[in-house]
């Protein structure tokens, strides 16, 4: 297959089967996310719920896009991402990928809400970190502004969870004046009455998409780094998009580049715009023998292409972010417009098989029907002294749901778990104060939160190393 050598092929499928792996073991790990509410407040049946659970996780994954998954993908440096030894790629993605696991295995054994997506990010940054050591440039090998603003979306979204829901309790409070049912606790192996019922089901629904919409788009984004490391020359570009169309946005770019006017640059934006040219200059060479008899870009070069894109897009927005570079409204169009997803260079690279996105919706949802009881014991009973009441569940939920739905528009990765049991944490305080949450639960969940970054940067750059030195 992909014309592989027998021990490359084989080496491919373990990658293909550790993303999977994580894929699966992030649907368990955060099942517990979607059915803890309706389960504790008796909604559904714990078997009805982690199934319907699975199935719109699954639903989240295959209509959810790509946007995250190739923020994912832009985390590591593009030398990184098209460093042509194929073992050290093979290296890299088994790393990320095994210490991924292990850390959500072992918070999952012990029923703490630990973050997939902290975890994932924290693994990338590992093994671009530890590749800074061993490359001769001796430069930081992590694309620091992707990030910053990943990270910086991890950090703000459980704020947000935890306000919201205090905030949503607030307005139910309100607004529901006359119904004492909604703030009780659920009488024992009783069903809620009709109306919250449905708003519970509803609500586990919408976290359980918005789950697989965003978390699954990570799993995209790691066979997506396994299959552009390993066979680039099936899927470093998307075949379909012709180079005619490529050398028609380098074009428009040059155009654009060639209208900024160099004297208001400083020394370092204008070695970017040199940069630029040269990345011009040499993907139009390469597009040009492509051109030549119609035969497509040759397999040998096509990472070559790839890298240059990637460049000329970030060095672009680079430099359109800068003050100094004035540009009209209608160049700043025609620049988004050359480097989109749709028509633009953006097209040829960020992209992902359907059957890579239905590999990723099976091991999700699949994952999400199996594992979930640890988890849903500390989200359910061990956040706050007092049982999940029905407005406490559905406003924790709702929130959860609306801000991954947001996050996954604007191409951000976050987490579940975190937005989640923070939405839980502020409902509880929203009904009787921080003196209702369990201290030591809360305690353990924020260790488990702020040691997941070191502890997965750490794992992932050393078994990056001893990988690569094995591998050769």
């Amino acid at each position: 297959m992909f014309g592989l050598e027998p021990s490359i092929f084989i080496l491919l499928c373990i990658c293909l089967f550790c993303a999977c792996a994580f894929e699966f073991v992030n649907g368990f790990h955060d099942t517990a996310n979607a059915v803890a509410t309706v389960i504790y407040t008796h909604s559904l049946p714990p078997n009805i719920a982690v199934v319907w659970s699975g199935i719109c996780n699954f639903l989240g994954v295959l209509t959810g896009g790509i946007g995250v998954a190739v923020g994912i993908i832009n985390l590591l440096p593009v030398e990184m991402l098209v460093d042509q030894n194929i073992y050290h790629s093979i290296a890299m993605v088994l790393a990320l990928l095994l210490s991924a696991i292990i850390w959500n295995l072992g918070t999952w054994y012990f029923g703490l809400p630990s973050s997939s997506s902290h975890t994932l990010i924290g693994s990338i940054l590992g093994v671009g970190l530890a590749y800074s050591f061993i490359s001769t440039t001796g430069a930081i090998q992590v694309n620091t502004e992707k990030a910053y603003e990943i990270l910086l979306s991890l950090l703000i979204s459980p704020v947000v969870g935890f306000s919201l829901s205090i905030f949503a309790m607030f307005i139910l409070r309100r607004v529901v004046r006359n119904n004492d049912t909604l703030f009780k606790e659920p009488k024992k192996n009783a069903p809620p009455p009709t109306w919250i019922r449905s708003v519970l089901i509803l609500t586990c629904t919408g976290v359980s998409y918005a789950h697989g919409n965003n978390d699954g788009q990570k799993g995209v984004g790691l066979v997506m780094l396994i299959l552009i490391g390993i066979t680039p020359t099936f899927f470093a570009l998307k075949e379909t998009v012709p180079p005619a169309q490529l050398q028609g946005n380098l074009v428009q770019i040059e155009q654009v580049i060639g209208s900024i006017d160099p004297t208001n640059l400083a020394t370092g934006e204008r070695e970017r715009v040199a940069k630029l040219r040269q990345n011009i200059v040499e993907m139009r060479g390469l597009l040009t023998q492509a051109q030549i008899g119609n035969k497509g870009i040759p397999p040998n070069q096509r990472l070559l292409v790839r890298r240059d894109i990637l460049l000329i897009n970030s060095n672009l927005k680079k430099l359109t972010e800068s003050p100094n570079v004035d540009l009209s409204k209608a160049n700043r169009d025609a620049l988004q417009a050359a480097t989109d997803r749709k028509g633009g260079l953006g097209e040829a690279t960020d992209f992902a098989p359907f059957w890579v996105i239905l590999m990723i919706s099976l091991s999700l949802g699949l994952g999400t029907m199996i594992g979930w009881k640890r988890i849903v014991v500390t989200v359910g009973e061990k956040i706050g002294k007092q049982h999940l009441t029905y407005a406490q569940g559905a406003s924790a939920e709702l929130v959860t749901a609306v801000v991954i739905m947001i996050s996954s528009l604007k191409s951000l990765p976050v987490s579940t778990t975190h937005i989640l049991s923070s939405g839980i944490a502020g409902s509880m305080v929203a009904s009787k104060g921080v003196k209702n949450l369990q201290a030591k639960t809360v305690r353990n969940i924020a260790l488990a939160w702020v040691l997941t970054l070191p502890v997965s940067i750490m794992l992932a750059g050393t078994l990056f190393i001893l990988l690569r030195n094995l591998l050769g």
